[in-house]
């Protein structure tokens, strides 16, 4: 019976220290994408637009649920440069907060998904949020995160919004 609970030991102590490590390693992962996050936040709000095509891949995707339609995330960044301008000289406020309900991947890739809100304000105009279910296929590549591909699914609502905290 000892040499029975001794080989049991044996045997499930790599199993014991793997999940031990594998959630360290979970944990420094979220860590790692949760600063990924935070920089396309920072970026929007201060209108770096620079800055925040840092954080694309050069051959990222964009998928437009509502439109039914995909292009090359660059397509994108190019129209919303002018809102970035705009945000970067006070002419407009802007901010994007994201939320996950599930977070997928290993050491050099990440499906998240969940919902953005996008919210702005023009001039003097009054600030609109627009929610947005999200899915997003990360690549980390010399040690940082890329967008690799975008799939904005559909509206979300503020209900859905308020679910995911």
């Amino acid at each position: 019976m000892k040499s029975l609970l001794c080989l049991a030991g044996i045997l499930l102590s790599p199993i014991l220290f793997s999940t031990t490590s594998f959630a360290e390693d979970e944990d420094a992962r979220l860590a790692g994408l949760d600063a990924f996050w935070a920089e396309v936040s920072r970026s929007v709000k201060e209108g770096d637009f620079a800055a925040y095509s840092a954080t694309c891949h050069p051959e990222a995707v964009l998928v437009s649920g509502t439109k039914k339609e995909s292009y090359p995330l660059s397509k994108a960044l190019a129209r919303w440069k002018k809102e970035f301008d705009d945000t970067k000289s006070g002419d407009r406020e802007s901010s994007v907060a994201f939320r996950f309900s599930q977070r997928y991947g290993d050491e050099t890739t990440a499906h998240e998904t969940g919902i953005f809100v996008y919210s702005f304000k023009q001039g003097d105009g009054e600030m609109q949020h627009e929610y947005v279910h999200l899915e997003a296929l990360l690549l980390k590549r010399d040690g940082e995160w890329l967008t690799f591909m975008e799939y904005q699914k559909a509206p979300a609502t503020e209900a859905e919004w308020k679910a995911l905290e």
